[in-house]
């Protein structure tokens, strides 16, 4: 385990009712900038609840709606208009991590005077930002907790990740009821992307991170357990607020610091995303049982990670780690196609071709933060076209 920082600052306030905390944004000034989607958060009654309580706080409430399941630079770049226009004191997100994504880089860009997309292609710039709240809608990305934020440009094809202290939310509130009309599709997405982010801190070669692996499986395991529950029992408490806890936990640097993550799944992902504008979480779900078997293919050595996987998240039992290996990438790939209802592969997204497939794998190689197992983008274009 090598030296790092562990810094999360945000303050959660977690449960039923818990959106009473917003009151607490008058502290911070007069004026907030509500960012949401698409309009659900009016429909669940969550948009009234906000804005009442916002109102008796004093806090006077500007709008921007509209935010895309991908969020685009175009709106990022009307919500820094808003905040420089109307002298905004804080930004707060109502939604899922699209959403709250949308918001931190609102925020920085609120305060930086050049145009927001620097900080996406280059987090170096982002060294301060508006104070950033979150009421969290679905459980997937865990930004209502890190320094993350994904941002697409679809006029170039390009989709990003970027960071920074600064886009830390100050407090954020985690109702899971708030997440019972969630649907299915998005249920099982999310539970596919919070695996994700777990799976990419988890398979590691850095030495001694028995803490961060030993929280991973509990992670993992919680997940394979409450994702089909959410499923089959929309409401089912207990599930939704498992699921809640484990997204902020599987990205808040928990299981990241310290391990060396090797990040090269999700940028992968965000490539079909910004060429084909799918579902994040369904293309996770696609491509990581395929990346699975191509390192083990690749580097054999890699059954032993895979085994210890095998064996403390599945259960599976024995004694030759790369028939275990082989068997829990196995159930990794029927957990998200039998048990959660997820596309199996690309073709069940509507992608039926490879013409964009190299330069993808260009920008993903380019884009990834390390690899488990080293990956040319000739490895990356392999992996695509297996996922057909």
């Amino acid at each position: 385990m090598y030296n790092f920082r562990f810094s999360v600052p945000t303050t959660i306030y977690f449960g039923k009712g818990q959106i009473s905390h917003l009151s607490e944004l008058a502290k911070y000034g007069s004026k907030a900038l509500l960012v949401y989607g698409g309009g659900s958060i009016k429909r669940n009654g969550i948009y009234d609840t906000a804005m009442k309580i916002l109102g008796d706080a004093g806090v006077r409430v500007i709008e921007l709606s509209g935010v895309e399941p991908n969020p685009r630079i175009e709106t990022v770049r009307k919500g820094v208009e808003l905040c420089k226009t109307q002298a905004i004191d804080m930004v707060l997100a109502i939604g899922g991590g699209s959403t709250i994504d949308c918001a931190k880089v609102v925020a920085a860009g609120a305060l930086y005077e050049g145009d927001a997309w620097d900080l996406v292609i280059d987090p170096v710039k982002i060294t301060k930002a508006l104070p950033i709240f979150s009421v969290l809608t679905l459980s997937a990305t865990g930004s209502e907790m890190d320094a993350f934020a994904v941002i697409s440009d679809m006029t170039k094809n390009e989709k990003w990740g970027t960071a920074g202290d600064a886009l830390k939310p100050t407090m954020s509130v985690l109702d899971p009821t708030y997440t019972f009309s969630v649907s299915k599709k998005q249920t099982a997405a999310g539970t596919a992307d919070m695996m994700s982010h777990t799976f990419e801190s988890y398979f590691t070669k850095e030495p001694g991170c028995d803490v961060q692996a030993r929280f991973a499986e509990g992670l993992l395991k919680t997940m394979i357990k409450y994702g089909p529950i959410a499923l089959a029992e929309p409401d089912n408490y207990d599930a939704r607020a498992n699921l809640m806890w484990a997204a902020s936990h599987a990205i808040n640097g928990l299981i990241a610091d310290g391990s060396k993550p090797a990040w090269c799944v999700h940028p992968m992902e965000h490539e079909l995303s910004a060429f084909y504008d799918i579902t994040h979480g369904e293309g996770l779900a696609i491509l990581i049982p395929v990346w699975m078997e191509f390192v083990l293919k690749k580097d054999p050595s890699t059954a032993v990670n895979f085994a210890v996987y095998g064996r403390n998240v599945w259960g599976i039992s024995g004694d030759d780690d790369m028939e275990i290996a082989k068997e829990a990438i196995d159930r990794t790939r029927k957990f998200f196609t039998e048990s959660m209802g997820l596309p199996a592969n690309l073709r069940a997204v509507g992608i039926n071709s490879d013409e964009h497939f190299k330069v993808m794998a260009e920008k993903a190689t380019k884009g990834s933060a390390g690899f488990f197992v080293p990956l040319t983008s000739a490895d990356v274009v392999e992996i695509y076209k297996a996922a057909f």
